[in-house]
């Protein structure tokens, strides 16, 4: 965990002793569990602090430390967990359709004592926007949808003031472009973009908070 801390406090996130002893028991029980279901297709344990963990984090220092969020099609866990585990105050939900990765899931919150933490079965499309409407502070998916899709089915969901967080690629005014109208009709404004390199990559990545106006 010696490189998380220090890629971490490259971005601006400071990790302490007891945030680095979850990651590494996330990381050993991860691999484990990706030995007999596919949580994730990463090869190395490198790759996964870099490209899940330390990737989830990077939004951190933007994003409130107390709230709700809403974590759509949390597969492994990415990016809610790590950001419960720097921000453990937050109210979380995982919402995931697979049930093995959903237990996965569960079993890890247990692992990690985590508490405020819930796993919830199924997917956003089917969730009623009447029962979620302007619930949650925070709402966050990794490579689950387009940016386009991932606004229509969350921007309703977002409190006032709320942030929706989008992982995006190298050119994030593209996939904004697109958006726009959606933006206009869920009050959503650019917050922050937040461009980086993760280490050992050589393409450019852009994280984008929106925030509810």
């Amino acid at each position: 965990m010696v490189a998380l801390y220090r890629y971490g406090a490259e971005f601006g996130v400071a990790l302490t002793e007891e945030h680095l002893a979850l990651f590494s028991l996330y990381l050993e029980e991860l691999w484990a569990w990706n030995q007999r279901v596919n949580i994730t297709g990463l090869a190395t344990r490198h790759a996964v602090i870099t490209e899940l963990f330390l990737d989830s984090i990077i939004p951190g220092p933007f994003l409130p430390s107390q709230g709700s969020l809403l974590d759509v099609g949390s597969g492994g866990g990415f990016p809610g967990v790590p950001l419960k585990i720097i921000k453990p105050c937050l109210s979380v939900t995982l919402l995931e359709p697979n049930s093995k990765r959903a237990s996965f899931l569960k079993h890890v919150i247990r692992l990690l004592k985590l508490g405020d933490i819930q796993v919830v079965r199924g997917r956003i499309e089917e969730r009623r926007e009447g029962e979620l409407r302007e619930k949650y502070d925070l709402v966050t998916a990794r490579a689950v949808a387009s940016p386009v899709q991932f606004m229509e089915w969350c921007g309703g969901f977002l409190s006032p003031q709320g942030f929706l967080v989008l992982f995006l690629g190298l050119h994030p005014e593209k996939e904004l472009a697109a958006c726009e109208e959606l933006m206009k009709a869920h009050g959503l404004g650019i917050f922050r973009i937040i461009p980086y390199l993760l280490p050992g990559k050589s393409r450019k990545r852009n994280t984008v908070i929106l925030q509810k106006r």
